[in-house]
């Protein structure tokens, strides 16, 4: 039986990607501009996949006895291109940092699914992170 612990950060966890899913999709919508369409399928990619992650979470939430919330964290969105992109790759690394979180208590706990699970959408949590860096000419 997975702790109450586990559980908790599962469900931060949806709340995060159910955020970042609206966000981005709202960035999506609102971007303008020359830059705005070199970033436009970021957005929407991306939340694409953040909603994917949502649902592994929940499904694994589930599994485990928790029940998933249904309420995102704060939405940020932001008025220009850069701080749409500041915001979204500030959530991105506070999700990274959750999924470590999460996988060393799944390792505390002998769950290797749960650690597996997470360990993918890091993966993919850091590609964001990645692409957003690049957007900002960062590295």
């Amino acid at each position: 039986m997975a702790s109450q612990k586990l559980l908790d950060e599962l469900n931060k966890a949806i709340a995060m990607d159910l955020r970042a899913t609206i966000q981005y999709m709202w960035q999506h919508v609102m971007v303008l501009g020359v830059e705005g369409v070199a970033v436009n399928n970021v957005f929407k990619e991306i939340a694409m996949q953040e909603m994917k992650h949502s649902e592994s979470f929940a499904d694994r939430l589930y599994y485990l006895g928790g029940i998933p919330t249904t309420t995102p964290m704060d939405i940020k969105v932001g008025k220009t291109l850069k701080e749409m992109v500041e915001l979204d790759l500030k959530a991105e690394n506070e999700s990274i940092d959750l999924c470590k979180k999460i996988i060393k208590i799944a390792v505390e706990e002998n769950d290797p699914t749960t650690r597996l699970l997470t360990e993918k959408i890091l993966e993919e949590t850091e590609e964001h992170a990645d692409k957003f860096k690049r957007i900002l000419g960062a590295r």
